[in-house]
């Protein structure tokens, strides 16, 4: 598998002619499915294959380039390690957990996940481990150090990164994505995921808050 020239944490380097034609490979997997082929993406981007082929490689290039451009609309909010507070790891968390949320249920992430599903069901993994390596452990590798310094300044307690991130995530996602796979048409607005993200950070911070930091001043 050929990966990328992009990553999700150099989005931000990314031409907006490039964005442009991400979001018309991600519009393909919503209408199509697993028939994407780079053909279409460049009619509908109207760009040649040529020009596919130089940004991104090969058709895995793109898929990887389209999984990261979506996972990169899931921000980490900042922290300062050393003046880190309750209240700016609360933010931190929940904004995460919000944008999370709008990503996970998110056409163009239903779609990019059934295909996923579909392709490692018939023996072609390729994509499910492309949206793994650049979704899920992406984003785990990305929160994680926001996770060790709430530890650090004695704000969390845990013993092991990737067990907490794990109960975050199943705080944040619960049920929604996999009924969202099903078909489930799941009333989702802004306010609602705003609520359940403050929700499920709260739920967190309650399980691995530490009693003394939690107390505060």
């Amino acid at each position: 598998m050929l990966q990328a020239s992009v990553d999700i944490d150099t989005s931000g380097a990314l031409t907006e002619r490039q964005k442009a034609v991400l979001d018309a490979a991600l519009r393909l997997l919503v209408e199509e499915g697993d028939q994407l082929t780079m053909t279409a993406v460049a009619r509908r981007a109207s760009c040649s294959k040529e020009t596919l082929y130089k940004w991104f490689g090969d058709r895995d290039g793109l898929l990887t380039a389209t999984v990261q451009w979506q996972a990169s609309k899931v921000r980490v909010v900042p922290v300062d390690g050393k003046g880190l507070t309750l209240a700016s790891l609360t933010v931190s968390l929940a904004r995460f957990a919000s944008d999370w949320l709008k990503v996970i249920s998110s056409d163009t992430s239903i779609a990019l996940n059934r295909v996923a599903i579909g392709r490692a069901g018939s023996g072609n993994d390729d994509l499910g481990a492309i949206v793994l390596e650049n979704g899920r452990f992406a984003l785990a590798r990305r929160l994680k150090p926001v996770l060790e310094a709430g530890r650090q300044a004695g704000l969390l307690e845990f013993s092991d990164a990737e067990a907490a991130f794990r109960t975050f995530f199943g705080l944040v996602a619960r049920d929604v994505q996999i009924r969202l796979l099903l078909g489930d048409r799941l009333e989702l607005t802004d306010a609602a995921i705003g609520g359940d993200a403050v929700r499920a950070t709260q739920q967190f911070l309650a399980l691995y808050g530490a009693k003394a930091g939690l107390q505060g001043p």
